[in-house]
């Protein structure tokens, strides 16, 4: 009865997905165009950034076109591709999505990721702290270059046993994994899913604002290594300093069970993968900044560079196909979100209130200085990240507002970039929304509001750098 009961209230208290929630807010925008007043800007062509953007003080009520229900239905697919003009919208990030979830599945399979962990580990044999400084750097890369977030769950398995066998617990070793790739989304530079996205969105090369992000991916990566160092030194000093410490006996009973003496090979075609891996991030950057590459020239990259591991790694023309599909499977829903994100914006634009809205925006902001208009940026982007954990969901949703009202704030778009992903990867280091929070943790066997205890310090202290880099970048810009 007792079981019974739970999953009776689990249903009755589970949190709508990203896709309700999305498809939810075309509903209301829909129905907001029938309340809003419409108005526009004039606009002018901006050579930098080659598209038309609104001139301050030009706005001025025009003819209402309130959306219905049909509207609705068509939005997330004009948020792809509008047939009434015939114009990409986000058909082509949807498509780079695909192709470098089936570019990460290549990877995946070739087993590279894991043996390359592995022989780290071995490596640092009988220095077990320094693995966390390490693994944190590895996983902080995966999260920086693609965003690298369900493809973590694969790997809490193989560390927790190795963290609580070296005397410290289970909460270390998901905050290895879900802190360091986590950081990693939260100071993204190429990160298609994020930084890339939302630049686009936004109207900016990625590649601008790079420097400022790096420095808040330096900072707030030392900030979790050591943070997390110090709770592990004083858990494998006095375990019962260790939040989970009521559950010692029963983790180790369930994680050290079973466990065979043994390491993964690192093979001379693991370190090629691997080195392919990185140079491929790498062309991108190159390909963007020097050969006037976008989202088309990308994926060619990106499936170029998962044929050639391919070739190297011989698995056989069925298991590639089967790795690039289910890699790209993985993604169909990142792709999906930015289609029914995109559709929001379709309803806000056709119902003729987004300019409106864009106009109160400008006037609420038009009072505040520099740096408060970026704060209050962020800690709007920190709001909507609890209702929208996906990065890719967020930008395309909040960025084609958010960005233009900066440039009526003398505030560089690129900043409002940065303040929307360094939000988005701090709450989803604990949203309950973001099913990569609540896997880590069935995984780990921590249970939420432990972990709640054991983040909020750093939260503050994140925080504290996130605001302090967007108010001191934003004096010097």
């Amino acid at each position: 009865m007792s079981a019974i009961s739970d999953t009776a209230q689990s249903r009755k208290y589970r949190f709508p997905t990203a896709f309700t929630i999305l498809f939810g807010l075309i509903v209301l925008v829909a129905a907001l165009t029938w309340i809003i007043p419409a108005g526009q800007y004039e606009r002018v062509t901006n050579p930098a950034l080659d598209r038309e953007v609104p001139i301050a003080g030009t706005y001025a009520p025009t003819d209402p076109n309130p959306q219905g229900i049909f509207d609705v239905i068509m939005a997330p697919i004009a948020g792809f591709y509008d047939p009434a003009t015939n114009e990409a919208n986000a058909i082509d990030v949807a498509l780079f999505v695909l192709v470098i979830g089936g570019f990460i599945g290549v990877v995946a399979s070739t087993g590279a990721i894991n043996a390359g962990i592995s022989r780290a580990m071995i490596a640092l044999k009988g220095r077990e702290k320094w693995m966390i400084p390490v693994l944190m750097a590895l996983f902080a890369f995966g999260g920086t270059t693609y965003g690298m977030a369900e493809e973590t769950l694969a790997f809490y398995v193989l560390l927790i046993p190795i963290m609580i066998a070296a005397g410290y617990d289970a909460v270390t070793a998901v905050a290895i994994i879900l802190l360091g790739a986590g950081v990693g989304v939260l100071g993204s530079t190429v990160n298609a899913f994020a930084t890339v996205i939302a630049s686009d969105a936004a109207g900016v090369p990625f590649t601008n604002g790079m420097t400022l992000r790096l420095i808040i991916l330096g900072l707030t990566w030392l900030a979790c290594v050591a943070y997390v160092m110090r709770y592990a030194e004083r858990v494998r000093r006095d375990p019962s300093k260790s939040i989970v410490y009521d559950r010692k006996a029963e983790n180790e009973a369930h994680f050290l069970s079973g466990q065979e003496e043994g390491t993964l090979a690192f093979t001379g075609m693991h370190k090629i993968v691997l080195a392919i891996f990185g140079i491929t991030f790498v062309v991108m950057v190159w390909g963007v900044l020097k050969g006037g590459w976008w989202m088309g020239e990308m994926s060619g990259l990106f499936l170029a560079a998962a044929i050639l591991i391919g070739l190297i790694a011989r698995p056989g023309e069925e298991k590639f196909v089967d790795a690039f599909l289910n890699g790209a499977r993985d993604l169909l829903g990142v792709a999906l979100i930015i289609g029914l994100a995109r559709g929001i914006v379709v309803v806000m634009d056709a119902g003729r209130i987004s300019d409106t809205i864009l106009h109160w925006a400008e006037l609420s902001v038009a009072g505040l200085g520099e740096v408060a208009f970026i704060n209050v940026i962020y800690w709007i982007e920190v709001l909507m990240s609890f209702f929208v954990p996906s990065s890719s969901g967020l930008a395309v949703l909040s960025m084609p507002i958010l960005a233009p009202v900066a440039d009526f704030a003398n505030v560089g778009r690129e900043l409002v970039v940065t303040a929307y992903q360094s939000a988005n990867g701090l709450v989803n280091l604990i949203n309950p929304t973001f099913a990569v929070v609540m896997g880590a943790l069935a995984i780990g066997r921590v249970p939420y509001e432990r972990w709640l205890r054991f983040m909020w310090p750093l939260l503050v202290i994140l925080t504290v750098i996130i605001m302090a880099s967007l108010s001191i970048a934003t004096l010097i810009s």
